[in-house]
């Protein structure tokens, strides 16, 4: 065999070199261009601190008011535009068995509901505690005395539109410096713009879970659709658990 065609042997039985990028890839923040990754901290910048402006006076407002829909309205479409208009961020994939890569959806809804099971079993010891029961029902209310449905909608919206912002846009700009550390810090500081120690806490365990979930999967599909059970469950099944009399109730007894 001449070396000539035993180069067009080599060519064809060895595997195509892929020098193209995975779909989904996106390159580390280091580099970005500098005028991309100083607009992208602008941006985040500026949607985080107008987020939790929002979140706050959102949270004072009247439960059921057209207020307090059009502000948490309001709140998501900020957390989206904002994490969108900074920058491409991956979806997240995951290895198939056979190479092929698909998209995570089971384990991210399990994990949520896996959540909900451990927030609920606090949620009951926590009516034990004064501080604690009074924070929660002062939130929780607003699933009570609003139209549940669009209540459900908002929360699912707001879960979706965070982890875009937290775990998207935030993520892709402190990647190079603990991001885990990083969104679950200003998570923490987000919630506590509405002054409720319940809130702050809950915030904080789940930017743990979703940052780590955004680690692993390498993408915010996983800690989006973990978020939104977790918030959905809990809207739907935690209310009853903090109910309070209401005037009318308590006149009749």
């Amino acid at each position: 065999m001449t070396a000539d065609r035993r180069n067009r042997w080599r060519e064809r039985t060895t595997p195509a070199r892929q020098d193209s990028p995975l779909p989904g890839y996106f390159p580390a923040a280091h580099a970005e261009p500098t005028t991309a990754r100083a607009r992208r901290r602008r941006i985040v910048t500026a949607t985080g601190i107008g987020g939790a402006g929002l979140l706050g006076i959102s949270l004072s407002t009247k439960a059921g008011s057209s207020q307090f829909y059009l502000l948490t309205m309001g709140l998501a479409g900020t957390w989206a535009a904002g994490a969108l208009s900074s920058g491409p961020f991956p979806l997240g994939t995951a290895q198939g068995p056979e190479g092929a890569h698909r998209s995570l959806v089971v384990m991210p809804v399990l994990t949520g509901a896996g959540a909900f099971g451990l927030f609920y079993g606090a949620a009951r010891v926590a009516r034990h505690v004064p501080p604690l029961n009074r924070a929660i029902g002062s939130v929780l209310h607003y699933a009570d005395d609003g139209s549940t449905p669009l209540v459900l909608l908002i929360a699912g919206a707001n879960a979706v539109a965070e982890e875009l912002f937290f775990r998207g846009a935030l993520w892709s700009l402190a990647q190079e410096s603990h991001p885990l550390v990083t969104t679950t810090l200003a998570y923490a500081a987000t919630t506590a713009a509405t002054r409720n120690p319940a809130l702050v806490l809950a915030g904080t365990a789940t930017s743990v879970l979703f940052g780590l979930q955004r680690r692993t999967s390498g993408g915010i599909l996983a800690p989006a659709l973990t978020h939104l059970t977790w918030s959905l469950l809990m809207l739907r099944y935690l209310p009853p658990l903090f109910q309070t009399p209401r005037p009318a109730e308590i006149a009749r007894d």
